[in-house]
């Protein structure tokens, strides 16, 4: 279509790149180093594709109006249009070099995605024509117009009424990780509208709110919203990229999940962190930054491949046809040029300052930092967040792998970062399941890892727990399957992990064995108290703590479906009660959720904890050091709390001792002497989940409790000693840490109560 004659075009500016509309017009702005020309086309929306939502597929003419770039500075390509308003579909074609042999492959025929748009109309429907190659002929240009079958920018409007919206701001300490999908956690919702379901607004609906504010979650862990796509491969079998691994577009929530064409998605998404901020609960929002969905060089052209694929991507230095490739998906981010770097720091600045997120967590982020091929912690990238006023605030968690050689980093992201733990899921698993030799792992993950973290001044916050993840099996299929069953996937059974440190304790699957099932939810329990009282920041898989199954589908990355949505119609109640109840104990006790360190700085160090043996006297190097070890009891003392609250007052908590036994017989449990606590009282105890509910008798020290197989218990001082102990360590430590002299003095005073506990107990404040 050709330019009206009363359009009027002004110079513009060249930053901030994008479009952005002013009140008054709209500036647009592109970067691209190899271009010889760029053409901004603006998209009529008379063929219904404006709205963003759904299979809308463009196959038709479509109205379309080209302007030649003439200003370009710095190699930004801009003009400012007054007449342009918020809605406006658009796109790039961009003119310059053909040259696939070395990594240049621009082609006009294709309308490119603008990298900065924040809205996104419609989506791809895997035409021929949205290659830029022609199938026959790999260094031919396809000259098949792209427009009618590709996604569109949408020029967006920055206003929006956040009221009295304010950052919840939860210390990390404080705060509990609810991973989730905007669409599976409401697909079946009862109480949440047909038409919201899936969707922002669904996840913002009240009765969903409720449901995390009753668990006691702090902080949401969105699965990717930037826009993606699903990928050819998945759509050719009828299926969908489910979890969005897949990213477009960094600075646009993904168009299917909104519920209303008219409100957008963009007003959508921050209603929803809005209605989360106004219940107290953070968004933190899963990105990745990586690599994009235009895959390998036989992959797709819809964005920075056509605009500047050497700026944007890294290719093989002796071959820049080909990709480097860190993460399985076909390209990587070019972590190396400015122009990449400006776009992820610009993308992390508008969602934390326009959409009000409270946090990242970055997907296989090891290939963030790569330079060259090795992995360096101290690269341009990290070195950007560290002084940035903005981003440098906020959570920030890292997935410390990738695929590359040298990619597994975990413990060695910088000092403000926190990371996945998944040495911390691997331990955990395998000491319930009684694998040898884990004891000494178990103890150092429990208490927070120091062995990671510790070195460079980092708290035990760096270390994300979790037992589960999108990534795997849930929950409830830990304790029901030793094999994955992916035949859903349509591979065959062959994707996903083989080796899930996972049981079926007797039967795979479901089963009518009440034995099994019985065994199946003592094994959750025990799995998420551990998780919940292990020092760092717990995070849950969504849905865990409603009993949810995939049916052994351990790589559920395609299936929008019931395999992967919420069953809200069949929720297990009382494990969702157990999950609520050990949340609230967490919260109402800051020895589980110490912002330092262990004082001692080993795990056995005297004033802050010790390790029993089920004879009630402490653990020697040589029970360290036996394999066949499958129990164990940590004594941790609310007294010696090193850190202050929030107003500088001291935080004092309870003692406890916690009692883990992993083997596969029940075990009489000698408690230790009057030296460590005159009472005790049982609050929790995994093979009863009424135990520590109502008034307990008290147990005296040198008692012997049963403790059953593959369960814990949990022992609360009620009474404190007289008098302070000083208690002889055996030299050594079994794991390699720094030690402790060996005549430290343990003070455990504590005003005496009386001998029945009450029903609940008076709290020192938390730890803020």
């Amino acid at each position: 279509m050709e330019t009206p004659r009363n359009r009027r075009i002004w110079v513009g500016a060249p930053f901030p790149l994008g479009s952005n509309y002013d009140g008054s017009g709209t500036n647009f702005s592109l970067f691209s180093s190899v271009a010889d020309g760029v053409e901004l086309c603006l998209i009529g929306d008379d063929d219904g594709a404006h709205s963003g939502r759904g299979n809308t597929r463009d196959h038709g003419p479509i109205e379309e109006e080209r302007l030649e770039l003439s200003e370009v500075d710095g190699h930004c390509w801009h003009v400012y249009l007054p007449d342009v308003r918020p809605g406006q579909r658009y796109g790039y074609r961009v003119h310059g070099p053909w040259e696939p042999s070395k990594g240049l492959w621009c082609n006009p025929a294709k309308l490119l995605l603008d990298p900065y748009a924040k809205a996104i109309a419609g989506e791809m429907d895997w035409s021929p024509a949205c290659f830029g190659y022609d199938f026959d002929d790999p260094d031919r240009p396809n000259t098949d117009d792209s427009a009618p079958h590709v996604m569109k920018a949408v020029v967006g409007d920055r206003f929006f009424d956040w009221g009295n919206d304010r950052p919840p701001q939860v210390p990390l300490h404080e705060t509990i990780i609810y991973e989730a999908h905007v669409r599976g956690l409401t697909k079946t919702h009862p109480d949440v509208p047909p038409a919201l379901r899936g969707t922002y607004s669904g996840l913002a609906h009240p009765a969903v709110i409720e449901h995390l504010k009753r668990l006691g979650v702090t902080a949401v862990e969105l699965m990717p919203v930037h826009q993606f796509v699903h990928d050819h491969h998945l759509v050719e079998r009828g299926l969908r990229n489910y979890w969005g691994y897949n990213s477009i577009a960094y600075l646009a929530p993904h168009n299917g999940y909104t519920s209303s064409a008219a409100l957008g998605q963009v007003q959508e998404f921050k209603t929803m962190v809005k209605a989360l901020h106004a219940a107290g609960m953070e968004v933190i929002i899963d990105v990745v930054y990586n690599h994009t969905a235009e895959g390998n060089h036989l992959g797709p052209m819809l964005s920075m491949r056509g605009i500047d694929n050497h700026a944007y991507y890294r290719t093989m230095d002796d071959n820049p046809r080909y990709y480097l490739d860190f993460t399985g998906t076909g390209n990587s981010l070019n972590m190396r040029h400015p122009h990449v770097l400006q776009l992820i720091m610009d993308s992390l600045r508008y969602w934390v300052l326009e959409m009000h997120v409270d946090g990242f967590r970055f997907d296989l982020a090891s290939t963030l930092a790569r330079e060259l091929h090795a992995v360096d912690r101290l690269s341009a990238f990290f070195d950007l967040v560290q002084q940035d006023p903005v981003v440098s605030q906020v959570k920030l968690i890292a997935e410390p792998w990738d695929i590359g050689e040298g990619g597994y980093q975990v413990g060695n992201f910088p000092p403000q970062w926190s990371e996945w733990n998944g040495r911390y899921r691997d331990t955990i698993r395998d000491f319930w399941r009684g694998e040898p030799s884990t004891l000494a792992e178990f103890a150092y993950r429990f208490t927070g890892s120091s062995d990671l973290y510790e070195a460079d001044t980092r708290r035990p916050t760096a270390s994300i727990n979790f037992v589960t993840a999108h990534d795997g099996f849930t929950l409830a299929d830990i304790v029901s399957y030793n094999d994955k069953h992916n035949d859903a996937n349509g591979e065959g059974n062959n994707d996903g992990e083989s080796h899930n440190r996972s049981w079926n304790h007797g039967a795979e699957g479901p089963t009518d064995d009440a034995g099994i099932n019985a065994f199946r939810a003592r094994q959750r329990r025990n799995l998420v108290t551990t998780l919940l009282l292990s020092q760092g920041v717990p995070m849950l898989l969504g849905g865990d703590e409603l009993g949810r199954t995939q049916g052994g589908n351990n790589n559920a990355y395609c299936q929008d479906s019931e395999i992967s949505w919420f069953d809200w119609e069949h929720v297990d109640s009382d494990f969702a009660n157990w999950c609520q109840r050990v949340i609230s104990f967490r919260r109402d006790h800051p020895v589980f959720r110490r912002r330092r360190w262990f004082q001692g700085r080993r795990i056995r160090g005297i004033e802050d904890l010790a390790w029993l043996r089920p004879d009630g006297l402490e653990m020697t190097d040589d029970d360290w050091d036996a394999g066949f070890a499958r129990a164990v009891a940590v004594f941790v003392n609310g007294n010696s709390i090193p850190t202050t609250d929030s107003y500088g007052e001291r935080i004092a908590d309870d003692t406890f001792l916690v009692i883990f036994n992993a083997s596969d017989h029940p075990i009489e449990w000698k408690l230790p002497g009057a030296e460590w606590s005159r009472r005790w009282t049982i609050d929790l105890d995994t093979s009863d989940p009424k135990r520590g509910t109502t008034r307990t008798i008290n147990k005296r020290p040198n008692d012997v409790i049963d403790v059953v197989d593959r369960s814990m218990v949990v022992l609360r001082s009620v009474r404190a000693p007289l008098h302070p102990v000083a208690a002889t360590r055996s030299p050594g430590h079994p794991i390699d840490a720094p030690s402790t002299p060996e005549s430290s003095t343990q003070v455990l005073e504590r005003p005496p109560v009386d001998d029945i506990a009450p029903d609940s107990s008076t709290r020192a404040e938390g730890n803020r």
